[in-house]
Formats: structure tokens, C-alpha cells, sequence
């Protein structure tokens, strides 16, 4: 079994339905927080670099799902400013074993790179927001933006 170094929004019920799925898989899942990681251009682009850069991008973040940022209309340069200066843009799981990472959280891919050994797996899209296709807005107990997300989530019960 493996030791992923897995890095998540911290409170996230999407991430920790992801971690609790390795786990009983068997890996062993050391978390760290996709916020607070001390990230460059090079240490991101070795997760990101081989994706097209619309698939760097949280679908669910509250600019991306406003319209405020428009992932199809950046170039890379934009891109990568934009999530070194907001890492609760990117796409998320990081996952991380050895020299070898994943973004996000494709059932398929992670059963073929380190095994979910036949674990039952949960209903629905399991890379999905928790919230549903309404995002973070619907629980519509707070204002969603950069600095408030990560800490209204934690304690609106939602995520």
C-alpha cells in the first residue's frame, strides 16, 4: 500500500469522502493543507504541467462558478498567477506518491495508479462539491469569497 501526501481544502466533505476512500483501500493518507502549502511555479506545475490549463481550475470555487474567472480564457502565465495567488482555485486533490502526482480525484485513474481495491465506492461523482451542481452558494449561509470560503465552510455544517 501507499503513502499519498494528499492536499485539500481542510474541512472539505468532498476531500474527506476522497481520504477515507484510500484509507480503506489501505493507503495510508498524510494531509496537508492546499491553502497554507508554500507553493511555486515549479512545485505546482509538477502536478499541473501535462494537463491542459482548464483542467487546473476548481469547477466549484465562487469565481469560477460566477463567471468572474472564465478558465477557458487564460493563458498559462495568467493561470498559474491566478492560483499562486488563490490556491483554493485549484483543482483538487493534489495527490502525491514518491515522484509520481495526480490532480483530482478520477475514480478510474486512482484505481489504476494505486489500487482502491474493490472498495464499495459512494453514490454519485466523487470529485463532485459536495453541495451539489448549485455549488457553495447553496447552503446560503454565507458570503463566498476568497478569504471567508475556507472559513465559513469549516463551520456552516455544509462541507
Amino acid at each position: 500500500m501507499a503513502v499519498v501526501t494528499f492536499y485539500e481544502k481542510p474541512g472539505c466533505k468532498g476531500n474527506l469522502r476522497q481520504k477515507t476512500l484510500l484509507a480503506a483501500a489501505g493507503h495510508t493518507v498524510q494531509a496537508k493543507s492546499l491553502k497554507t502549502e508554500p507553493w511555486t511555479a515549479d512545485r505546482l506545475l509538477a502536478f499541473l504541467g501535462k494537463l491542459p490549463v482548464t483542467e487546473w481550475f476548481n469547477r466549484a470555487a465562487p469565481d469560477i462558478k460566477s463567471g468572474q474567472i472564465v478558465p477557458e480564457n487564460l493563458g498559462f502565465e495568467d493561470a498559474l498567477h491566478l492560483l499562486l495567488g488563490n490556491p483554493l482555485l485549484i483543482r483538487r486533490p493534489l495527490m502525491e506518491v514518491g515522484e509520481e502526482r495526480v490532480v483530482g480525484f478520477d475514480v478510474a485513474t486512482v484505481d489504476a495508479w494505486l489500487g482502491l481495491n474493490n472498495v464499495a465506492l459512494p453514490e454519485g461523482n466523487i470529485e463532485a462539491c459536495v453541495h451539489g451542481p448549485e455549488g457553495h452558494g447553496h447552503c446560503g449561509s454565507h458570503a463566498h469569497d476568497h478569504e471567508q470560503e475556507e472559513s465559513s465552510h469549516g463551520s456552516c455544517g455544509h462541507h
